[in-house]
């Protein structure tokens, strides 16, 4: 993702005629854009996307951007991938500056159980900045909020879901990275049934010697308990939020989402509404997520847990995403029918 072209502006410039010097941000990006994107060029890979990549498809919308999906151009087959448009101003964004953090902490992590970010391009048509990752299927949220539709989530496939995480987290405490806003809405499915951490905005290296941090960050409802209180073991609080993660599965919503202040929220997560449909070790895994942080498990201790070990195979999560598309194509016959229906 544009490493080649950073390592190469470093070194020391080759006097020759053959060998022209690299372009300099204000060369390659005219007037005030070349300032705003200045923090992010060893980032930027120096190619018009527009070249790259059609058949954009708006997929999400977010805070900072909307989602697309769009098809490599050049592939010899038909590939697509994810790419997230930040529009970029004059007078800059937070966002770049959220996002050069993001990259410089995510900068040579790799692992199957983790949404990286491939490349970072300029639109200059149109004063954008594209983001290009890979296409996933949807979030866990969308699946868990397809409950109403008739979508259950069967206890092995919670379990291959946290497998997944755990995997994840167990590579990133190995770098000293914290997560810290693990939630449904951050762990993403590809088609192959492969879940991955996704959105590292708040995440943080600490030392493993002192892995403290005082900042509050996170949703409330997946928010460990000590974040509130001040300081807190960073490594720790990701998987108490996997708790609760598997917890809103079981239930359809996050823990606490009755309670309107996070103050009044209590160290333990409620009852399940039907505790008698999950297995010992499904109860045994939430109460070790939800320990105290001094005796809470670490992700390679909960891999070796019952209820992990006896995770389903990755077909039947492709099949649980295949069930999601299909009640989702039938919606949509159905809003088409109802639409034309109403046509004098």
């Amino acid at each position: 993702m544009g490493e080649g072209e950073a390592e190469a502006d470093a070194s020391p410039a080759i006097s020759s005629s053959s060998s022209p010097s690299p372009l300099t941000p204000a060369q390659r990006y005219p007037g005030w854009l070349s300032q705003v994107v200045r923090p992010l060029e060893e980032f930027i890979d120096d190619v018009e996307p527009t070249d790259l990549y059609d058949e954009l498809q708006e997929i999400a919308e977010g805070e900072s951007g909307s989602v697309f999906s769009a098809r490599v151009v050049k592939a010899s087959s038909s590939a697509f991938v994810a790419i997230k448009q930040i529009h970029i101003v004059p007078s800059g964004t937070p966002k770049l500056t959220d996002l050069q953090r993001e990259l410089a902490l995510m900068k040579g992590v790799r692992h199957e159980n983790v949404l990286h970010l491939d490349t970072l391009y300029v639109d200059l048509g149109e004063d954008s900045l594209w983001i290009r990752m890979e296409l996933m299927d949807r979030s866990l949220a969308d699946v868990i909020a397809m409950s109403e539709d008739g979508v259950t989530i069967p206890e092995k496939a919670m379990a291959r879901f946290a497998n997944d995480v755990l995997l994840g987290l167990q590579y990133l405490h190995s770098q000293n990275i914290a997560h810290r806003d693990v939630r449904s809405d951050n762990m993403l499915l590809n088609g192959e049934g492969v879940l991955k951490i996704a959105d590292f905005s708040t995440a943080v290296r600490v030392s493993p010697d002192a892995p403290s941090c005082s900042d509050v960050v996170g949703v409330p409802y997946w928010q460990a308990p000590e974040i509130r209180k001040g300081s807190y073991n960073a490594l720790k609080v990701d998987v108490w939020s996997l708790g609760a993660t598997m917890w809103e599965m079981a239930q359809s919503e996050p823990p606490f989402s009755d309670i309107q202040n996070p103050r009044d929220f209590p160290e333990q997560w409620p009852a399940l509404d039907q505790a008698s449909a999950y297995s010992e070790s499904f109860h045994d895994f939430l109460d070790l997520c939800s320990r105290p942080n001094p005796i809470r498990p670490t992700p390679e201790e909960l891999l070796e847990e019952p209820f992990v070990r006896k995770s389903c195979p990755r077909s039947v999560i492709i099949q649980l995403l295949s069930e999601c598309r299909d009640i989702e194509e039938r919606s949509q016959r159905r809003l088409s029918v109802g639409s034309q229906g109403t046509i004098s």
